[in-house]
C-alpha cells in the first residue's frame, strides 16, 4: 500500500459574465486579473491555484481542473469536486451545464465520459464495477433522487469510520448513457425555485457519487475509489432574492448549512482539536473530503457585478481560508495473501532490528549506570546495528561464527584455541571501550569547565547591571513616593465629592418619591374620570335604544294612520253608508289619531331635553379630559427631568469609582515596589559584607517589615473595600429605585394611551350622537309638517263629513217635499243639487288621490318582488356553479389518482429491473465498448452465491 501523503485542498476561482439583468441595470465589471492565479477586487489581491476569467469555455475549465482527478480515482484514490458561491454565480452551470450539449456540458457529464474512455484504454486483465448514487440535502433532510420514496435518510459510519448515507440507492452502470439516464432522472426530482436573482435557483445541495471498484484477474489486486461531485445551493440575501414563504424557509436552511460548512473550514484552517462536522448533514457526508482521505478540488464561483461586491469578497475569503486545509491521502487497496505475507516478513525483520537495537541500548545504559564510560566506538549507531543484524542473519543461514576481526596471537610461540581467542578478543574490546569512555569523560569535563567560566563572566556582568538598576530604582522610588503623597490627597478629595454626591442623590430620591405620589393621585383622578366616562357611555347606549324604540313606534303609528285614512276614503266613496254608523266610526278614528299625535309630541320634547343634557355632560367631560392631559404632560416633563438628573449622577459615580480603583491599584503597586526595593537594597548590602549570619538576620528583619507593611496595606485595602461595598450598595439601591420609577412611568404611559384611545372613542360616539340628534331634529321637523298636513286633511274631511250629512238631511227633506209638492222650488233644488255635485267632486278628488297613492305603493311592490326573485335566482345559480365545481374537482382528483397509479404500475417493472441490476450487475472490461458482442466466461451461479455481480468479458486476449 502506498504511504499516506499530505496534500492541501486545491481551490480554483471562476467568474461568470454579466447577465442580462446586470447589463440592463448598468452594473460595473469589478474584477481585475493578474496572471493565472490572482484576481484583484477593490485594490486587494486574492491568490488561488488558478483563476478563470469570464470568457473561459467549459472544455478549458474541465481540462484544467477536473481531468486529472479521473485518473486518481481509477488509480484507487478518493476524490471530491464541489462548487461554492453566491446564488446565481454559475455553480450548476459549472457542475452540470447543459447535460447533452457537447460544448456546454459541465464537469459531471465530462467526467462520466472520461471515466469510461480511460477504462476502455486500460489493461485487459482489469475488471471494473461502477455504482452511482444521486441524492440531495433539502431542508437538512437527505432525499434520494433515484427513489423518491426515500425522503429522510440517515448518515452512518462504516468499519473504517468513514461516513455514508444509509439506505441510499446504488445503481450499477456499465455505459455513459446509463449514467446520464440516472442523472436526468435525479435532476427531474430536484427542488428548484424562481427568485429575483435566478430563474432556476437550486434550493438544495445535490451530491452525485461514483463508486469504482477494480480487480486485476492475474494479480488479484483490488482497488476502490470514490468520487463525490457536489453542487451546493447558493448563499442568499433575502433582500436581493425577494424570497417569501417556503422559498424563504429554504433560504434559511441553505444559509445555515453553508455557515456550518464555513465553521468546519475555519476549524480545520486554525488547527482546532474539535471540528464541528455534525452541525449539518452536508458537512457530515463531506467529512472525508475536508481534512480526511480525499483529493479535494473546490470551485469558487463568483459574480463580477458591483451589485454583488460584498458577497463576492466573502466568497473569495472563504476560498483563501479553505486553501490552507490539508488532507491525508492514501491508496484504497485490498491486499492479496502473498502481499500480506511479504508485508508480515518485512514487519518481522523490522521487529528483529528493533529488538537488537533495544538490547544494545539497554547494555549501554547499564554500563553508564554502573559508572563506566562507554567509548564512542561502542556506543549505539544505526549503521552498526544494521550491519550486526545482517551479520546475524548470514551466520544463522550459513551456520558459521561471526568473526569480524583476525585472530590474535597473544604470546609468540603459543597456539590458542578458538574459544580462548574469542575470550581475549572480547576482553580487548572491553578495554578499548573503557579507554574510549574515559576520553569522553575528559572531553565532557573540559567542556563543563569552559561553561562554568562563561557563567562566571555572565554573573559578573549581571552584578554590574543589577547595581545600575538599583540606582535607577532608587530614584524611581523617590519619585513614586512623591506621587503617592499626591494621590492620597486626590483620594481624599474624591471621597469628599462622593459624600456630596450621596447627599444630593438622597435629596433627589426624596423629590422623586414626592413626584410619584403626585402621579399616583393624578392616576386616581384619571381612573375616576374614566369611570364617569363609562357611565356616560352606558347612558348613551340607553338613549340609543330609546330612540330606536321611538322610531319603531312612530313608523307603526304612521302606518296605522295611513291605513285609517285609506279606510276613511273607501268609506266616504261608498254611497251605501248609513249616517249614524259613519259618524260614530269617524269620530272614534279622529280621537285615536289625536291621541297618537299628542303622544309623539310629548316624546319628541323629552328627546330634545335629553339631548341637551347629554351635550352639557359632553362639554364638561371634554374640559376635564383637557385638564387631565395637561397635568399628564407636566408630570411627564418632570419625570424626564428627574431621569436625566439620575443618569448624570450615575455617570459621575461611575467615573469616581473608576478613578478610585485606579488610584488604589497605583498605591498597591507602589507599596509593593517600595518593599521589594528596600529588601533588595538590604540583601545587596549584606552580600557585599559576605556575612551570612547578619544577612539572615537582615532578611528576617526585612521579612518582618514586609509582613508589617502587608498587614497595614491589607487593612487599608479592606477598609477601602468596605467603603466601596457600601457605595455599591447605595448605587444598587438607587438603581432599583430608578428602575421602579421607570416601570411606574411606563405603566402610566400605557394608561395614558388607553385613556387617549377611550377619549377618542367617546368623541367618536359623541359625534355619532350629534349626527343622530341632527337627524332626530330633522325628523321632528318633518313630523311637524306631517302633523300639520294630517291636521289640515282631517279638518277638511271633518268639514266635508259635516256638509255631507247636512246635504243628505236637506236632500231627504227636499225629496219628501218634492213628493208632496212637485212643482214648487225647482230653482232652489237646482242650486242645492249643484252644491252637492261640487261637494261630491271634492270628495271624489280626495278619494282619487288616496287611490293613486295606494296604486303607487302597489306598483313598487312588484318591483321589490322582482328584485327578490332576481337575488333568489342568482343564489340558486351560484349554488349550482359551486356544485358543478365540486363535482369537477372530484372528477379531476379521481383522474389524477388513476394517472398516479398507472405511472406507479409502469415504473414498478423498471424499479424491479434496477433492483435486480443492483444485485446482479455487468462488470466493465477494458477494450469492451458498449454494444460490442458479449461472451460469458465466468460461472454465474458461483458469483451469485458469493453475492458478486456476474462477470461479462469483452473482446480481446481474454475472450
Amino acid at each position: 500500500m502506498a504511504d499516506p501523503a499530505e496534500c492541501t485542498i486545491k481551490v480554483v476561482c471562476r467568474f461568470r459574465p454579466l447577465n442580462s439583468a446586470e447589463v440592463a441595470r448598468g452594473d460595473q465589471y469589478i474584477p481585475k486579473f493578474k496572471g493565472e492565479d490572482c484576481v484583484v477586487i477593490a485594490e486587494k489581491p486574492y491568490y488561488f491555484d488558478r483563476v478563470f476569467q469570464s470568457n473561459t469555455t467549459q472544455v478549458q475549465f474541465y481540462n484544467a481542473v477536473a481531468q486529472k482527478i479521473v485518473k486518481d480515482v481509477l488509480d484507487g484514490y478518493n476524490g471530491t469536486i464541489f462548487a461554492y458561491g453566491q446564488t446565481s454565480s454559475g455553480k450548476t452551470h459549472t457542475m452540470e451545464g447543459k447535460l447533452h450539449d457537447p460544448d456546454m456540458m459541465g464537469i459531471i457529464p465530462r467526467i462520466v465520459q472520461d471515466i469510461f474512455n480511460y477504462i476502455y484504454s486500460m489493461d485487459e486483465n482489469l475488471e471494473f464495477h461502477i455504482k452511482v448514487s444521486y441524492f440531495e440535502i433539502y431542508l437538512d433532510k437527505i432525499k434520494d433522487l433515484l427513489d423518491v420514496s426515500k425522503t429522510n435518510l440517515s448518515v452512518h459510519e462504516d468499519k473504517n469510520r468513514v461516513p455514508f448515507v444509509k439506505g441510499c440507492t446504488e445503481r450499477f452502470v456499465c455505459s455513459p448513457d446509463e449514467v446520464m439516464d440516472a442523472i436526468d432522472e435525479g435532476k427531474s426530482n430536484r427542488h428548484v425555485a424562481v427568485t429575483n436573482m435566478n430563474e432556476h435557483s437550486s434550493r438544495s445541495h445535490s451530491i452525485f457519487l461514483i463508486n469504482i471498484k477494480q480487480e486485476n484477474s492475474q494479480t488479484e489486486q483490488k482497488l476502490t475509489g470514490k468520487l463525490y461531485l457536489v453542487d451546493l445551493a447558493g448563499s442568499e440575501k433575502v433582500g436581493k432574492t425577494g424570497a417569501e414563504g417556503t422559498v424563504l424557509d429554504e433560504a434559511k436552511m441553505i444559509n445555515k448549512s453553508l455557515s456550518s460548512l464555513g465553521n468546519v473550514i475555519s476549524a480545520l484552517a486554525e488547527g482546532s482539536t474539535y471540528v464541528p462536522y455534525r452541525d449539518s448533514k452536508m458537512t457530515r457526508i463531506l467529512q472525508d473530503s475536508l481534512g480526511g482521505n480525499c483529493r479535494t478540488t473546490m470551485v469558487i464561483c463568483c459574480s463580477p457585478s458591483a451589485f454583488n461586491d460584498a458577497e463576492t469578497r466573502s466568497t473569495l475569503l472563504f476560498g483563501q481560508r479553505a486553501k490552507t486545509i490539508k488532507n491525508t491521502v492514501s491508496l484504497n487497496m485490498e491486499l492479496t495473501a502473498e502481499q500480506w505475507k511479504s508485508k508480515w516478513e518485512k514487519e518481522k525483520e523490522k521487529n528483529k532490528k528493533l529488538k537488537t537495537t533495544v538490547t544494545w541500548l539497554e547494555n549501554e545504559l547499564n554500563r553508564w549506570r554502573n559508572g563506566e564510560s562507554v567509548p564512542v566506538e561502542e556506543q549505539f549507531d544505526k549503521e552498526k546495528a544494521k550491519a550486526e543484524v545482517q551479520a546475524l542473519d548470514t551466520a544463522a543461514n550459513n551456520d558459521k561464527a561471526a568473526a569480524s576481526k583476525p585472530a590474535l596471537n597473544i604470546l609468540p610461540g603459543v597456539q590458542l584455541t578458538d574459544a580462548e581467542k574469542g575470550k581475549y578478543e572480547e576482553e580487548m574490546a572491553k578495554l578499548y571501550k573503557e579507554m574510549d569512555d574515559k576520553d569522553d569523560e575528559i572531553n565532557q569535563q573540559s567542556q563543563l569547565v569552559e561553561k562554568l567560566k562563561q557563567q562566571m563572566l555572565d554573573q559578573e556582568e549581571l552584578l554590574a547591571s543589577s547595581r545600575r538598576d538599583h540606582d535607577t530604582l532608587q530614584t524611581e522610588l523617590n519619585r513614586l513616593l512623591a506621587e503617592n503623597e499626591a494621590s492620597k490627597e486626590e483620594v481624599k478629595e474624591v471621597l469628599q465629592a462622593l459624600e456630596e454626591l450621596a447627599v444630593n442623590y438622597d435629596q433627589k430620591s426624596q423629590e422623586v418619591e414626592i413626584k410619584t405620589k403626585e402621579f399616583e393621585a393624578l392616576s386616581e383622578e384619571l381612573n375616576e374620570k374614566s369611570s364617569s366616562l363609562a357611565s356616560i357611555d352606558s347612558e348613551l347606549q340607553k338613549l340609543k335604544e330609546m330612540t330606536n324604540h321611538q322610531k319603531k313606534r312612530v313608523t307603526e303609528m304612521m302606518s296605522s294612520l295611513l291605513k285609517d285614512l285609506a279606510e276613511i276614503g273607501i268609506a266616504v266613496g261608498s254611497n251605501d253608508i248609513k249616517q249614524q254608523e259613519s259618524s260614530g266610526l269617524i269620530d272614534e278614528e279622529f280621537t285615536v289619531a289625536r291621541l297618537y299625535i299628542s303622544k309623539m309630541k310629548s316624546e319628541v320634547k323629552t328627546m330634545v331635553k335629553r339631548s341637551k343634557q347629554l351635550e352639557s355632560t359632553q362639554a364638561e367631560s371634554s374640559q376635564k379630559l383637557d385638564e387631565t392631559e395637561r397635568e399628564l404632560t407636566a408630570c411627564q416633563l418632570r419625570i424626564s427631568q428627574h431621569e436625566a438628573k439620575i443618569k448624570s449622577l450615575t455617570d459621575c459615580l461611575q467615573n469616581v469609582e473608576q478613578k478610585k480603583r485606579q488610584l488604589e491599584e497605583n498605591v498597591d503597586s507602589l507599596n509593593e515596589e517600595i518593599v521589594r526595593i528596600k529588601a533588595q537594597e538590604k540583601v545587596n548590602a549584606m552580600e557585599k559584607e559576605n556575612e551570612i549570619q547578619s544577612a539572615n538576620e537582615v532578611k528576617d528583619a526585612v521579612e518582618k517589615q514586609i509582613l508589617s507593611h502587608r498587614e497595614a496595606h491589607q487593612k487599608q485595602v479592606s477598609s477601602l473595600r468596605d467603603e466601596l461595598d457600601n457605595k455599591e450598595k447605595l448605587i444598587t439601591e438607587l438603581q432599583d429605585l430608578n428602575q421602579k420609577i421607570i416601570l411606574e412611568q411606563e405603566t402610566l404611559k400605557v394608561e395614558h394611551e388607553k385613556l387617549k384611545t377611550t377619549d377618542q372613542e367617546k368623541s367618536r360616539q359623541l359625534q355619532e350622537l350629534t349626527v343622530m340628534q341632527d337627524r332626530r331634529e330633522q325628523a321632528r321637523q318633518d313630523l311637524k309638517g306631517l302633523e300639520e298636513t294630517v291636521a289640515r286633511e282631517l279638518q277638511t274631511l271633518h268639514n266635508l263629513r259635516r256638509l255631507f250629512v247636512q246635504d243628505l238631511a236637506t236632500r231627504l227633506k227636499k225629496n219628501a217635499q218634492m213628493d208632496s209638492e212637485d212643482t214648487e222650488g225647482s230653482t232652489a233644488q237646482k242650486q242645492k243639487i249643484s252644491f252637492l255635485e261640487s261637494n261630491l267632486e271634492q270628495l271624489t278628488k280626495v278619494h282619487k288621490q288616496l287611490v293613486r297613492d295606494n296604486a303607487d305603493l302597489r306598483c313598487e311592490i312588484p318591483k321589490l318582488e322582482k328584485r327578490l326573485r332576481a337575488t333568489a335566482e342568482r343564489v340558486k345559480g351560484l349554488e349550482a356553479a359551486l356544485k358543478e365545481a365540486k363535482e369537477n374537482a372530484a372528477r379531476d382528483r379521481k383522474r389524477y389518482q388513476q394517472e398516479v397509479e398507472r405511472i406507479k404500475d409502469t415504473v414498478k417493472p423498471k424499479n424491479m429491473g434496477r433492483r435486480a441490476s443492483a444485485v446482479i450487475a455487468k462488470p466493465i472490461r477494458p477494450g469492451q465498448l458498449p454494444g460490442a458482442p458479449i461472451n460469458t466466461s465466468v460461472n454465474r451461479s458461483n458469483l451469485i452465491q458469493n453475492n458478486q455481480p456476474t462477470g461479462i468479458k469483452g473482446g480481446g486476449n481474454n475472450s
